[in-house]
């Protein structure tokens, strides 16, 4: 397949800019007809390049037909599958659209929003409805695989993302904004302090790339930290080779304790002390470690070793 830049692909669009002022500890003003709301974690993004670079990053695969559909302005045959988490005004939705190549559904729990986007986008009128991503199940909205972009509310990013793991094989592709020290963490590598029990489990499934750094200043209401664009791109790993439970499990016991060497915070973990399995896990050459020097594989190596 080949791939080719969502910009050459989009429709000129009308910019919607400025900035607003709001009172310190006071509800701000309507983005574009809507209230952010601080218990739903709401900063609407203003700076439409910013929400252009957003979609732009989501990699979506062409075909030669493809191009040759839309050099002669004929609809796609198969479109990609696109769930937009929290949509919000609509700033990212509006250039999802515009790509026809997109089949785009939304998971929005905010009525207030629901109501303002089935307004701006007529298209939506009467596929957009209530859905919580925490609690539905994708496969009643898409049958096979589905890409998933969205600007992450702060207050739940860590639980996005451990539902996103438990579609793993139906998610080849995510892009997302999110506070930038958990973009940071999701993307270092062992040997960086953010590195943590979210990295691991991530990075055991999916290649993380951190795309760019957006200022604060750019958000109605503006949040206190800075936030990121990171792209997360499924990896060729159909299994872990170990127990995952096991595997999870280790990997919470011992960033839960991660100022102990391997051989201290392991401890609870291990089924029996006898000497064979002492022996085994000195020869793993990991115990004198801490956590966050260990890669996946290292922690693979520890489940096999323990089971």
């Amino acid at each position: 397949m080949s791939r080719y830049n969502n910009k050459s692909i989009r429709e000129e669009g009308s910019a919607e800019g400025g900035k607003k002022k709001y009172g310190r500890g006071k509800p701000s003003r309507p983005s574009g007809g809507v209230w952010a709301k601080k218990a739903l974690g709401q900063h609407f993004l203003k700076d439409e390049s910013i929400a252009m670079d957003i979609v732009d990053a989501l990699l979506i695969p062409y075909t030669k037909e493809d191009e040759v559909a839309y050099e002669k302005g004929e609809p796609y045959k198969e479109q990609v599958n696109v769930l937009e988490i929290g949509p919000g005004t609509g700033v990212l939705t509006k250039y999802l659209l515009e790509n026809k190549k997109i089949k785009l559904e939304v998971a929005e729990i905010d009525d207030e929003s629901i109501a303002f986007l089935k307004s701006k986008f007529p298209q939506l009128l009467y596929t957009l409805q209530k859905r919580d991503f925490l609690t539905i199940d994708p496969h009643d909205i898409f049958q096979g695989q589905f890409f998933i972009i969205g600007n992450f509310p702060y207050n739940i990013s860590s639980q996005i993302f451990f539902k996103i793991l438990e579609y793993r094989d139906s998610v080849p592709q995510v892009v997302c904004m999110l506070q930038k020290e958990v973009a940071e963490r999701l993307a270092s590598g062992p040997g960086n302090k953010s590195y943590g029990i979210l990295s691991v489990l991530l990075q055991a499934w999916y290649n993380i790339e951190y795309l760019f750094t957006v200022d604060n200043t750019v958000f109605m209401p503006r949040p206190k930290v800075q936030s990121a664009v990171i792209r997360l791109i499924r990896n060729e790993r159909t299994s872990l080779g170990c127990d995952e439970e096991l595997f999870k499990a280790i990997i919470k016991t011992c960033f839960n304790q991660r100022r102990k060497t391997i051989r201290n915070s392991i401890k609870p973990l291990e089924k029996s002390a006898d000497s064979a399995l002492i022996q085994r896990l000195e020869s793993t050459g990991l115990l004198d470690s801490r956590p966050e020097q260990l890669g996946v594989e290292d922690f693979v190596k520890l489940a096999n070793t323990i089971r």
